[in-house]
């Protein structure tokens, strides 16, 4: 028996509250990695633990994040992203 898939938007809360060593209830649907004070190091430790809780391949570059496929603009993007690669890779 597999573990449940946790919930997309609290488990990308938590990895980047993580990551800005905030608190998850501070992260809001709208915030962007800027005003989480994520720099590049923790938005790529972010991508590692998103890939690793939901069992998943995110297209990102760092060198050139605009060309990823994975869209950064705020943390809703990020789930709505995260979200269509879970059915994509799973279905």
């Amino acid at each position: 028996m597999t573990a449940p898939m946790p919930d997309v938007r609290h488990e990308v809360k938590r990895i980047l509250a993580e990551q800005a060593l905030i608190e998850p209830t501070d992260v809001s649907d709208d915030a962007t990695l800027e005003s989480l004070g994520v720099d590049s190091m923790g938005l790529v430790e972010a991508i590692f633990g998103l890939e690793e809780a939901f069992d998943i391949r995110i297209p990102f570059n760092a060198n050139a994040p605009g060309e990823s496929g994975f869209d950064i603009s705020s943390v809703d993007s990020m789930v709505a992203t995260v979200e269509r690669l879970i059915a994509e890779q799973k279905g």
